[in-house]
């Protein structure tokens, strides 16, 4: 992955390399059959799939937000994840390596919650698999996934009337699956498109060892005011459709996803698809290009929602000034404003690098001074947020 002048800041401090080459093998998650190796690069068109087995797979279907094209008719991308049941051998091992790690080896209750979160790393993935879903009374099939185990699909979905902000449910037939909320979201208005480490969820740390711990370990913990803000939000922009964007793996999209069910706004959750052999691909998934990353996807919600008025907001801990900033000399007006949580207190960061006045102004470079804001307490935000309605 293209690794960019942050992330390099990030690993070099936090001796990421040196710890990766210790972490365990995962050969078990690329145990599929060479038909649905081969088949799986055949995209949608792919005549030799199976559709997923309720009784040895399992399927998880994630939120999306559905858009108007240019004739009014409603669109979503529905993105499946397919694994094997009970299938990551190396579970065991995993969780006892990982346990030791961070200081949690005698420690049977927490080594439970760390196989739990695991688990979804380990299971093997599951190319050339669909799945079926019932999407507003019509039976549609997603997939079939490529060779990572996804599959993303731009479906129309049936009937008409639907009202900004109105949540459905699309379930799969016959099938273990997780069902998925579609938001429908009108194509002028609000929106907001919000990082989730450190900038809403307490993370504070960029070493190896930390983000194992907070991502395996620890009860995840909002930033302090921050859930009261994006309530103020939802509020004052009248009910937003929301992006949660993260370079975190789309394995934890179970566990972000109550975490955001808890403390935030309903919305779309958007993960990095990755395949790994090794643990070690966990890590280098969060440090290692996301900044191109961040604005890829940025630039996929421009598409379904050129009309609408955004509020970015990120933190500095990693490359989101750097893509917000990209992002606004793309776009121009379709950012409304960009909020930065200045993270202090981290451990493995160089803090006096990653906050300095001259990396923000390089980072906004061309974007007017009244678009950005640096904040340390939530607080702040509440005047900068009535300003920007007043001035829209």
């Amino acid at each position: 992955m293209q690794q960019d002048d942050e992330d390099t800041i990030t690993r070099k401090a936090g001796n990421f390399a040196e710890f990766e080459s210790d972490m365990p093998k995962l050969a078990n998650r690329f145990s599929f059959s060479l038909k649905d190796n081969l088949s799986s690069h055949l995209g949608r068109n792919n005549p030799f799939f199976e559709f997923a087995n309720p009784e040895t797979d399992y399927v998880w279907l994630l939120d999306n937000t559905a858009y108007q094209n240019r004739i009014g008719r409603w669109k979503a991308e529905f993105v499946a994840a397919y694994f094997r049941k009970g299938s990551g051998k190396d579970l065991s091992e995993v969780v006892a390596w990982v346990s030791e790690k961070i200081g949690l080896a005698d420690d049977e209750e927490a080594k439970k919650t760390i196989a739990k979160r695991l688990e979804p790393l380990l299971d093997s993935i599951l190319p050339a698999h669909a799945v079926k879903v019932d999407l507003q009374g019509v039976n549609v099939r997603l997939g079939p996934s490529g060779r990572d185990g996804i599959s993303s699909d731009e479906l129309a979905i049936p009937g008409n009337g639907y009202k900004d902000g109105q949540v459905t449910t699309a379930e799969a037939i016959h099938a273990d699956a997780t069902p998925m909320n579609i938001t429908f979201a009108k194509p002028t208005g609000w929106a907001v498109l919000s990082d989730i480490d450190d900038t809403i969820k307490k993370t504070l740390t960029s070493s190896p060892v930390g983000i194992l711990t907070t991502t395996f370990a620890e009860e995840p913990e909002p930033i302090k005011g921050m859930p009261e803000f994006y309530k103020h939000m939802q509020q004052k922009l009248d009910s937003p459709p929301f992006w949660y964007l993260s370079a975190s793996p789309y394995n934890l999209y179970p566990f972000l996803r109550q975490f955001r069910e808890t403390y935030y706004p309903s919305g779309t959750m958007i993960l990095r698809e990755a395949s790994w052999m090794n643990l070690a691909g966990f890590l280098a998934n969060l440090t290692q290009g996301t900044e191109a990353y961040k604005f890829d996807r940025i630039e996929k919600v421009h598409r379904w929602f050129p009309k609408r008025k955004f509020v970015l907001i990120g933190d500095s801990t990693q490359s989101d000034p750097e893509a917000y900033g990209e992002a606004y000399r793309k776009f121009g007006k379709w950012i409304g404003a960009i909020y930065i949580r200045k993270v202090t207190g981290v451990e493995g960061m160089n803090e006096e690098m990653k906050n300095a006045p001259e990396r923000f102004e390089k980072a906004f470079d061309d974007v007017p001074k009244d678009v950005w804001y640096v904040f340390e307490d939530p607080q702040e935000l509440y005047a900068q947020l009535d300003t920007l309605v007043q001035k829209k």
